[in-house]
Formats: C-alpha cells, structure tokens, sequence
C-alpha cells in the first residue's frame, strides 16, 4: 500500500510539474499577412511565424529567422549566462529572452517541445529505478522457517515441552523487523539535523555504495553569480580607467556581465560621473558612447574587432592570450578607435568544492565527474580547480541521462548532484539524486535527497552516513543471530527455563532498538576524509 501511495503522489507530482513548465498565461504574437496578431499559445502550430519581445518567455521550440537578442537558458542547459541568438539559432520552449526581438518560426509545440521530452525522461527513470531491497528483512523473513524447523526438532529429539517452548519463545525476525527500521529512521533524523532532506533510507545506502559522482557546474560547483575577475589594461591605460568607464557604461542596461562590472567598480569605490553623451545598445553586441569627444565602446570580441574594426595589433594579441589565461567571459573597451582593455568576468568556485571532492576520492568514490551546458573553456578551467577526473561541456538534458546510464550499465553506482531544471532527468536515471538548495522546484521533486545547508560539504556527511547506517544494520543482525542463537541452544538443551528466554529475548529486542536511535555519526568533524 505505501509503495502504492508513492507511487500515485510521484504521479501526480510529475503531472503538475509538466502543466507548469508548458503552460504559457500570455497571448503569442503571431505573424500572418504581414500583419501581427494574438492568440493563445495553445493554438500555435508548426510552421508559424512569430514574434517575441524582451523579457517574454518563448512558447515553443523554433529556429530564428531574422532579429536577434539574448536568451536565459537555464531551464534547459543550466548555462549562468544569457547565450545571444541570431538568424539561424535554435530556441527552446520555456527559455527566456532576456534583451532585444526575436522572430521566430515555430518547429515543434507543446508535448514534442525540448520541456516536455525533460518531463518524459524523469518519469520514464522513475519507472526504471529499482526498489532497494532491506536485507535485514529478507534475513529474517528466511530464518523464520529455521526457528519452527528447529522447534519442531527439539520436541521430536527430546520430548520434553519445556525445552521445546524455551526454543519458540525466541525467534530472530522480530528484532530484526523492529531494529532495522528504527535505525533507518534515526539516520534520516540525524541526516535532517545537519539540513539533509532525505526521502527514504535506501538512498543513504546507496549513496555509500556509489562508486560515481556526477555534478551539474553552475550553481554547484560554482556560484552561479558572475564576478569580476581582473582586468587587463593596455600600456597607456590604467586599470582603474578601464573599470570606471566599463561601469559608467555598463551600469545603463541589466546584463550579467554588466552588473558584475558595476559591482566591482561599487566595491573599489571607484566614481564614474556621467561625463559620456547618449548611451546606444546595440542588442547582442556591446554598448557605445562618447567621452571627451572620443568615441568609447565595450562589448564582445566579434563587436569590437569586426563590428567596430578596431585593430588587432600585436599588443592586443599579446593582452588576449594573457587574458585568455584566465578561461572566462571577456569584455573589450575600446576608447578612441584602439582597444584600452579587456575585463574577464569569472563564475567563482565554491570554496569546498576542490576539498569536497578530495575527500569524496579518500571516501570511495572512484569518478568524480562534471557535466554541464557551459562552453569549453569554463569548464575546462572549473575541472582544473576542483580535481573532478572526467568533464563533458555543453552537454544537454539528454547527454546527461545517457551518461549516466553508460555507467550504470558497466554495473557503475552512480550519484548525480544537480540544481536546475536541465539536470532532473539525471537526478532521476542516478541510483540517488541529490539536489543542492535553491535549486528548481522540478529538481527538488525529482531528487532522491535534498541538501539544504553547508553545501557540497554535506555530500561527505550523505557518504558517511549511509556507510554507517549499512554497518549499524550488520552489527545489529550479527548480534540478533549471535544471542538469540545462544538463547535457543541454551532452551534446547534445558539451561534456559522459557520464562527466562523470553525475558531475554525480548530485553535484547528493546536494548536494541535504544542503540538504533543514537547517533550514528561520532562527535567529531564530519567534514573531513577519517
């Protein structure tokens, strides 16, 4: 009955989570006669010609045929930053366009959209996913046959009712069925002490036999947040010039990129009074102004060096590969016709991430690996810092769930660590998913075990947790069997009266079940790899 109550809230979880993500409360903009018309999502087909604005969520998956702008998506690749879109790019369902106009013609709607096949991986990995079996149950439900095996015997050896009542007055399976859950239950109450969410006590057993790991990057490895990481000014400018025209021009418009110049500049109290004219956006691009009669610009390489044909001298080419050191997002000032700076823009690492995943190796696990949506270089550089042995960039929901499965298939424990959307299927193909806090509704719901405080650092206490829990179980069984046994030789050959042997049997069973609840994890520093 309770597997089949899990199974129905699971269900319906599933359902809502769906209607969520592919239902859309604004009208779509549709192109037809040269003319633009509403209508509601719903009635979209294939083949439409669409228009989004700024800030609108996108209603289907399409390729763009003319327009372009910046697209947050997240929900889908898990990327921090917006990724520009032009003629020819795909865009997905349920993604945002954070800046500019998109026209878009419509490919696929409603359940065949990218969303829909995310929703269609989690509940085909749910139906997948194998029901742990608790052994100490399946032990005892094996001995009981041996305990009126060995009653049955002792009468018909013996004779003698006493001795044969002092047998059948001890049996192994009820301290093993009282004990095991009561363990199972102290370890997910210990596992909530430390901000550890965990639905159910199999997932702390297979999280100590897990032999991989998998992690999402950003959010997880990483911040999510962008900062400044340095700047890179040429002979004739100053890093401070650099910073405050870069913030006095960045501080205009709401981009990742541009707010974590403005913070920057904000924290080295660095002012930059307007002293520009008219600021211009060009959408995707960069931004452009004047300042002291010269023309001042900051943007991309391809706005700056193409758009804008500043010269690629071999001083700049000198400032790029030092920059480029630094495998992060670049920004180029150029004032005056020349290029004055590059800015790069970095998502930090968490602090324990590097020392987490030390220790995970120290723990066990054999495979430490990151997979994300993230572009080459950023995980190339994230890979390097935190010590994972495996890294697969710009990977989609899809690539995710068929690594996992490859390495289950080679009879691989696998736990994936995500937080977004785009890693939910994976969370849920993985013997446990774990979900880092803040992380998507749809990840939370998915996930196996939710980690709600001290972070990455946590996965060491899921790890020792869980191989504490399958000692404790072992030590508990070994001394049902031990003592128990003791009591049944000790009746049978009339040492032990039944009143006795029922008193210490069942003392044995509440002696038991008291040390079940204590804590399993010893007073110490749980953070670390003894």
């Amino acid at each position: 009955m309770g597997e089949q109550i899990e199974e129905i809230t699971r269900r319906q979880s599933y359902n809502n989570l769906a209607n969520t993500l592919l239902t859309f409360n604004e009208d779509v903009h549709l192109i037809k006669d040269e003319d633009e018309i509403l209508i509601p999502a719903t009635s979209l087909k294939q083949g439409d010609i669409i228009v989004v604005r700024q800030n609108s969520v996108i209603p289907a998956d399409g390729i763009v045929e003319k327009g372009e702008g910046l697209v947050n998506q997240a929900s889908i690749t898990g990327e921090s930053l917006p990724v520009e879109k032009n003629q020819n790019t795909s865009v997905f369902a349920g993604t945002v366009l954070e800046e500019g106009v998109l026209y878009i013609k419509v490919l696929k709607v409603g359940k065949n959209t990218k969303v829909q096949n995310i929703i269609q991986m989690i509940d085909n990995s749910q139906s997948l996913k194998a029901q742990a079996q608790k052994r100490a149950e399946r032990l005892a439900e094996k001995i009981v046959p041996l305990n009126f095996l060995l009653t049955g015997l002792t009468y018909f050896l013996t004779r003698d009712i006493t001795k044969t009542i002092s047998t059948l007055m001890v049996d192994y399976s009820c301290a093993m069925k009282l004990v095991a859950p009561i363990t199972v239950l102290s370890a997910m109450k210990e596992a909530a002490s430390y901000g550890i969410s965990v639905k159910g006590g199999k997932y702390l057993e297979e999280a100590a036999l897990a032999d991989t790991i998998i992690f999402d990057k950003t959010g997880t490895l990483t911040y999510a947040t962008p900062v400044l990481e340095s700047v890179f000014p040429m002979k004739e400018f100053s890093e401070k010039d650099i910073l405050k025209w870069a913030a006095c021009l960045e501080e205009h418009y709401p981009h990742p990129l541009g707010r974590a110049v403005v913070k920057a500049a904000e924290e080295q109290k660095l002012k930059h009074p307007e002293e520009h004219t008219k600021v211009d956006y060009i959408v995707a691009h960069g931004i452009s102004s004047t300042y002291e009669g010269k023309k001042i610009i900051i943007g991309s390489a391809h706005f700056i060096f193409e758009d804008e044909k500043i010269p690629v001298t071999e001083e700049v080419k000198k400032l790029q590969k030092l920059a480029n050191k630094n495998e992060n997002s670049m920004l180029y000032l150029a004032y005056d016709g020349k290029l004055a700076g590059i800015i790069t823009i970095g998502d930090p690492i968490r602090e324990e991430s590097k020392s987490t995943i030390d220790i995970l190796h120290k723990l066990g696990i054999k495979k430490c690996v990151m997979i994300t949506g993230d572009g080459e270089s950023a995980a190339k550089k994230v890979a390097k810092e935190t010590n994972v042995d495996v890294y697969i960039s710009q990977a989609l929901p899809e690539d995710k769930v068929n690594f996992v499965e490859n390495q289950k298939a080679k009879n691989h424990k696998v736990i994936m660590f995500g937080d977004g959307i785009n890693d939910a299927p994976a969370l849920s193909a993985a013997n446990v998913g774990i979900a880092v806090d803040g992380c998507s509704s749809i990840a939370g719901d998915t996930a196996d075990i939710e980690i709600n405080n001290n972070g990455l650092e946590n996965l060491i206490v899921v790890r020792k947790l869980g191989d504490a829990l399958i000692r404790k179980i072992g030590e508990n069984n070994a001394k049902i069997i031990g003592i128990n046994s003791f009591l049944l030789l000790g009746g049978m050959f009339g040492f032990i009266p039944p009143t006795l042997s029922a008193i210490l049997h069942n003392s044995l069973t509440i002696a038991l079940s008291i040390d079940a609840m204590k804590p399993l994890l010893p007073d110490t520093n749980y953070y670390n790899g003894n």
